[in-house]
């Protein structure tokens, strides 16, 4: 019996740590495919000799916003703002408006891409509702920014960069809602 017991806790322990390597891999993970496969680079900030250049080259770029959601995702989700003028190097912030039209908790994950795909290595999200899964309680509606940096590197032929989200349904994370433990956590999550 004590053999058995002391097995379980190895396991545990096993699992444990498995779990941890995962989720602290989860973030390196994620700006890989968000670099690799969809050409978003994602930065901390702005770096501060590119800002201090592009404010003095004056050069202004034209960003459209444009949003989407999956058929499978009861939500209304579009950009506030469809066109903005930004100068590359300085940091701007942009809103979507999202809403949930379901009779229940819904949780969505937003895909980025960016237009020309020779932009996207130029387009820095700082920061974005799409790092994370967001979780919108029946008919709640939430603007959800996004904040940019434009590389003053950008070649001088793109004039116009597109910015398009498209929100799909999360349903491992929208099942685990429907559980009673999934149902206390998303209460504590709604203001």
């Amino acid at each position: 019996m004590a053999a058995a017991r002391g097995h379980g806790v190895w396991t545990m322990a096993g699992v444990a740590l498995l779990a941890f390597g995962f989720a602290f891999s989860m973030v390196p993970l994620y700006r890989l495919v968000c670099q690799k496969v969809f050409g978003v680079r994602l930065e901390q900030g702005p770096v501060a000799g590119a800002a201090h250049q592009a404010a003095a080259s004056g050069r202004w770029v034209t960003v459209e916003f444009d949003g989407a959601v999956n058929s499978k995702l009861p939500w209304k989700f579009a950009p506030e703002q469809t066109v903005m003028k930004v100068q590359v190097g300085r940091p701007y912030q942009a809103l979507y408006y999202a809403r949930n039209t379901a009779d229940r908790a819904i949780v969505g994950n937003a895909v980025p891409s960016v237009a020309p795909a020779r932009a996207s290595g130029y387009f820095n999200k700082t920061e974005c509702f799409c790092f994370t899964a967001q979780t919108l309680a029946p008919g709640e509606s939430r603007d959800m920014p996004v904040q940019f940096v434009i590389d003053p590197a950008l070649p001088p032929d793109i004039k116009t960069i597109t910015l398009s989200y498209t929100f799909f349904k999360n349903d491992v994370l929208t099942a685990a809602l429907q559980t009673p433990a999934g149902q206390r956590q998303a209460a504590r999550a709604i203001p």
